[in-house]
């Protein structure tokens, strides 16, 4: 039915240009905004969105609140040919973050609000729609309904990517579940314990030892680029000099572009270099979602 199905998290960003970040009893304890901008944003939600500008068709599984906020994620996801037909609406105010933005180097400080309300029960997560999909993508927001959503997927035999920006209380049942982690890079060495890159990958794959041939292991390093373990072997690709205006949703679209060129077959090295560079274009426009750069734009860029 859909080529991804993804299962998380969405958010309205507030989003503040400041020239400098502040810090208390100093010069910029006191800061003028020199912008201010309403962006709809999220992890699974700027995945998704990415998904469908690399032309796949995607589904969305979470939650919005009934306010201002819900209508506008709900109105952006349509908007970009996202499915929302499996989305919960709830009567409450939708998540949303307030990021300040260094005017300078792109750079960000996220906060962030989310009520309980807006939590994605596993009862929520159609089998049916899970298994009708190429692909599922989750993130770490909702973990019972991620982990189900993915250990439906696996019995089935699809690939299951994720999103761990954090360790939770059921962290190891998420990694058991999915067949692609992909890690924020402080993630990896809290889980792991290793500040080497390529020893926490393969310590993380180890641990998964049980799994297929097919299963890869993946870290983001922000402007350093990222890196993978597929099978017994290392892949790695190098920043790329862009000039960046918003760094905010850069490893969600990662995520969305690693998707795309992973259904369509590329290889380790190939899935890696298009994510990367999917990645870094973002960064040079405002938005995590308006910031997603076409496929004509990264293919122009290759």
């Amino acid at each position: 039915m859909f080529d991804v199905v993804g299962v998380g998290a969405n958010s309205v960003d507030y989003v503040y240009r400041l020239p400098d970040f502040p810090a208390p009893d100093g010069p910029t304890a006191k800061l003028r905004i020199r912008q201010h901008a309403v962006s709809p944003g999220g992890q699974t939600a700027t995945t998704l969105c990415t998904c469908a500008a690399m032309g796949l068709e995607p589904t969305y599984i979470g939650a919005v609140g009934n306010d201002d906020n819900g209508e506008l994620i709900r109105d952006e996801l349509t908007n970009r040919s996202v499915d929302v037909s499996h989305l919960a609406i709830r009567d409450t105010n939708n998540a949303f973050a307030v990021i300040l933005l260094h005017d300078t180097h792109g750079e960000r400080v996220v906060l962030w609000d989310r009520t309980s309300e807006l939590d994605l029960e596993p009862e929520e997560i159609d089998p049916e729609v899970i298994r009708a999909a190429r692909l599922v993508h989750v993130d770490d927001v909702d973990e019972g309904a991620a982990i189900l959503a993915a250990s439906i997927a696996r019995e089935a035999g699809l690939p299951v990517t994720s999103d761990i920006e954090r360790i939770g209380s059921r962290t190891g049942e998420l990694l058991a579940a999915v067949s692609i982690p992909i890690f924020a890079e402080h993630v990896l060495e809290e889980l792991t314990g290793e500040k080497d890159f390529e020893s926490g990958l393969r310590t993380v794959a180890a641990d998964r030892k049980a799994r297929t041939k097919e299963d890869m292991v993946a870290v983001t390093l922000g402007s350093r680029g990222a890196m993978m373990l597929a099978g017994d072997r290392i892949y790695r690709v190098s920043g790329i000099p862009v000039d960046v205006v918003d760094s905010t949703g850069a490893g969600d679209v990662f995520r969305g572009a690693f998707i795309a060129a992973l259904l369509r077959g590329d290889g380790p090295q190939e899935i890696l270099r298009f994510a990367n560079l999917a990645a870094a274009l973002s960064c040079t426009r405002p938005g995590a979602i308006g910031g997603i750069p076409t496929l004509a734009a990264i293919q122009a860029f290759l």
